[in-house]
């Protein structure tokens, strides 16, 4: 594999995996753009604090373990694997623990 189909495939999965993630994390974060019943969970801070968080997470992610895995597997494709699996691993870590913050609909 020449080093510029390399570099083509690392920017592939860059976008790939920004992408991925993005579309992981907009129905979570749903309910802090459009507030809810009443717009009373209304936080736009999601779209300038962790929207690109999620995108810069989900592009470098997949490119370090790409990057990783060439230089220690000598193998493109198996590299290309571990990308992918670091990016599920990421997305999945993701949606598990990330959840917006939601006041309480009734305080007493």
């Amino acid at each position: 594999m020449r080093k510029d189909t390399r570099g083509y495939a690392g920017c592939l999965l860059a976008a790939g995996g920004a992408a991925t993630a993005l579309l992981a994390w907009a129905p979570l974060a749903t309910i802090s753009i459009d507030g809810g019943i009443g717009q009373r969970h209304r936080d736009l801070s999601v779209l300038y604090v962790d929207l690109p968080l999620v995108a810069l997470g989900g592009a470098l992610l997949p490119l370090a373990v790409w990057a990783a895995g060439l230089r220690w597997l000598h193998r493109p494709w198996l590299a290309a694997v571990a990308a992918v699996a670091g990016l599920a691993l990421c997305v999945w870590g993701l949606t598990s623990w990330w959840t917006p913050y939601m006041q309480p609909e009734f305080v007493y």
